[in-house]
């Protein structure tokens, strides 16, 4: 008898590894470093919805939704973040993105208000303006 064992089939052949994509290019979505923001509101009732946020310095820029507003902030959150996304794929500053945004300010229901765009100190107080009632 051998001390041999026999090689399974299955394991015998080479391992080949498929190259995932990264996907789409994207912002980050944190800084620690001063921000520019604006509101987003319900079309219905005018209810705050979130907030859309962005820093040049470290190529960020993310979709903030509020809490108090539930499952139509989380709804709603989808037409912002593609909108970031589409606009990192052309390949364009944060800052300008937003002024984008701030020019087609329609979502699917909420809308921007471009009166709102102010600073804030980073994007955890962004973070933290949506969790506050």
């Amino acid at each position: 008898m051998s001390s041999e064992r026999p090689i399974n089939p299955r394991f015998d052949e080479d391992v080949h590894f498929n190259l995932v994509s990264p996907g789409p290019p994207r912002y980050r979505n944190y800084t620690d470093k001063s921000v520019r923001y604006f509101t987003v509101v319900d079309k219905q009732g005018g209810a705050v919805l979130g907030y859309v946020w962005a820093n040049d310095e470290d190529d960020a820029a993310a979709w903030e939704p509020r809490q108090a507003a539930g499952p139509r902030a989380f709804s709603e959150g989808g037409i912002w973040h593609a909108r970031l996304e589409d606009a990192k794929g052309r390949g364009i500053l944060p800052s300008q993105a937003i002024e984008e945004l701030l020019a087609s300010p329609e979502g699917n229901k909420g809308r921007a208000v471009p009166e709102s765009l102010t600073d804030a100190p980073n994007a955890a107080a962004v973070e933290a303006l949506a969790t506050a009632e």
